[in-house]
């Protein structure tokens, strides 16, 4: 007999989470039939996409979405053989039953010395979001100016590695001290505290007085306001995020930005990473290649126990996180 433990939503929710929202359950997973497996989950994933997602895609009282890095620990499917670890995507649960379908095994070539984690982060969703919203949205060119907020998120600091790598001049804006730090360490050029600059409009003209070619936002809000009037003409703008207001109960109002992308004629574009879904092996396969050469550096923010899920989702909403946020089973 399996018990699986499993986070519920208990409402949708009003503002930034609380630990009241959330509801730990138990239930008793039935045999596996012929052709399923039994799988248990070692990292799971916390994402901001999941508070948005939360009101469009969930009711009250369903398991909260999200995937996992899960191992095989039963099988009567000879495809999917004990031991062997997938990532898969049945939301914030210790144990599921799977079919085989939506298991996706981590690449051929993944190095025994790499974590398995990291499928959930820089050689996963957010490197595969990283990878193709920059290079195909704003289509970056050698000498290019870049800017990225929440630039030491699991995201934004992949994005700014890779424009590294294809010869750009990257400048970074992060919650912290620390953050800053860890930025620089990782190669970008120019990087600021935005909680502690006395005007962010200075700070990005300071960092660049020439403007900025491409502009990788995943904070949105007011950042964005700012930051469009910086841009140089014909300039790329890929829209990841906007975390500065996921948890509004009432929407923001700011700028009109059509004038800024009028007369600078900017392309301004939103995006999923599932839009490149069967280029997803090519990505991933470039992003570790990455990694086993050490061009890109990743940081994982780990938070220890099932249990201290909602805690270490809530902490991604304070800016607790420096790169991926993990739950570590």
């Amino acid at each position: 007999m399996v018990v699986a433990k499993s986070w519920t939503m208990v409402r949708h929710f009003d503002g930034a989470p609380q630990p009241e929202d959330f509801l730990l359950i138990e239930k008793e997973l039935p045999p596996l039939k012929e052709g399923e497996v039994l799988l248990e989950s070692e990292f799971l994933s916390v994402d901001p996409y999941m508070r948005p997602y939360s009101k469009m895609k969930l009711k009250e009282g369903d398991v909260i979405m999200g995937s996992q890095v899960a191992r095989v620990v039963e099988s009567k499917n000879p495809a999917f053989p004990v031991g062997a670890c997938y990532v898969a995507y049945a939301g914030w649960t210790t144990h599921f039953i799977s079919d085989g379908t939506e298991l996706d095994a981590l690449p051929s070539n993944w190095p025994d010395n790499l974590p398995r984690s990291l499928a959930l982060g820089a050689v996963g969703m957010p490197g595969l979001t990283a990878y193709f919203g920059f290079l195909k949205v704003c289509n970056p060119k050698e000498g290019d100016v870049v800017l990225v907020n929440a630039a030491a998120g699991a995201v934004g600091s992949v994005v700014g590695q890779i424009a590294k790598i294809k010869g750009c001049k990257v400048i970074g804006s992060a919650g912290s001290d620390d953050k800053v730090g860890f930025l620089k360490e990782i190669g970008f050029d120019e990087a600021f505290n935005y909680k502690t600059v006395s005007s962010l409009a200075e700070a990005l003209k300071t960092a660049s007085p020439e403007g900025y070619d491409c502009y990788f936002d995943n904070v949105g809000g007011k950042f964005t306001d700012t930051a469009l009037q910086q841009m140089k003409d014909f300039g790329r703008i890929a829209v990841c995020g906007a975390i500065s207001l996921y948890n509004d109960s009432v929407p923001s109002t700011g700028p009109y930005i059509q004038p800024y992308i009028l007369f600078k004629q900017l392309r301004m574009e939103g995006f999923f990473d599932t839009r490149w879904q069967d280029q997803f092996p090519e990505g991933l396969k470039q992003l570790l290649q990455w990694v086993i050469e050490g061009k890109l550096k990743y940081r994982e923010h780990i938070t220890n126990g099932f249990e201290n899920m909602p805690a270490g989702f809530i902490g991604l909403f304070k800016g607790e996180n420096t790169g991926k946020a993990i739950i570590k089973m």
